[in-house]
């Protein structure tokens, strides 16, 4: 990890837009001068499972996963963040340790922010308080939708989720069709709760039909439609 040394409110207000807003000038100075930002290189761990939460993060640049390990060793990708997406709250909020880890899917800048000061700003902000809990209401639609895919879809249908969640989340390239996140086979496995082997099997598959194309890490989506309608059927 890297520290930033200089940066300032306009930094902050760009890494955070959605909450900064919300803020009085006096809770904005108050959030600048306990603040800092940092740089992960790619796979490096921001937070690990078990730990007590110190922070709350907010997404700068570059793209983070959150995950969580498996009893069998197996690790599921439960969320994928991008720029200005802030994480690592839930626990702070449950006066709990992290239930899952965190870490760099690229090299990534990250505002950092003592759970405390947060806290502090909740309590004098009903607007701050709000904005929390409808992203804590949000993940928990997410993570209820996340488990019926996983339970009762086939793999087809949840490789098929996977890819176009990902469209969703960080777009595509200036072809219109490479999404803009490259994952290698073992994270897209673990997007889907499946094995390694299946996930390579399902994209060739589907590359076969011309659904996708893939070139190394990058897949292109080359029929959405039929993607959807893969997705659909479970």
């Amino acid at each position: 990890m890297i520290v930033i040394k200089e940066y300032n409110k306009q930094d902050i207000a760009d890494s955070m837009s959605e909450l900064w807003v919300l803020l009085t000038e006096d809770q904005k100075q108050y959030l600048a001068e306990n603040t800092e930002f940092n740089i992960y290189s790619k796979n490096e761990l921001i937070y690990i499972e078990a730990e007590s939460p110190k922070y709350i993060y907010c997404l700068t640049k570059g793209k983070v996963k959150v995950f969580k390990s498996g009893a069998s060793g197996r690790t599921q990708i439960v969320r994928f963040i991008r720029p200005t997406g802030m994480f690592g709250y839930r626990a702070a909020f449950a006066d709990e340790d992290y239930m899952t880890g965190a870490s760099a899917f690229e090299e990534s800048t990250i505002c950092t922010v003592p759970v405390s000061v947060i806290k502090n700003i909740i309590i004098q902000n009903n607007k701050v308080a709000i904005f929390f809990i409808k992203q804590l209401a949000a993940m928990l639609g997410d993570a209820d939708l996340l488990t019926v895919n996983l339970t009762q879809k086939h793999i087809r249908a949840r490789v098929a989720d996977s890819l176009l969640a990902m469209k969703d989340k960080y777009g595509v390239e200036d072809d219109g069709m490479t999404l803009s996140i490259y994952t290698s086979r073992e994270d897209l496995a673990n997007t889907c709760g499946m094995t390694t082997s299946n996930a390579i099997r399902t994209l060739s598959a589907l590359a076969a039909e011309k659904v996708v194309g893939l070139e190394g890490k990058r897949i292109k989506i080359l029929d959405e439609k039929k993607l959807q309608t893969i997705a659909s059927k479970g």
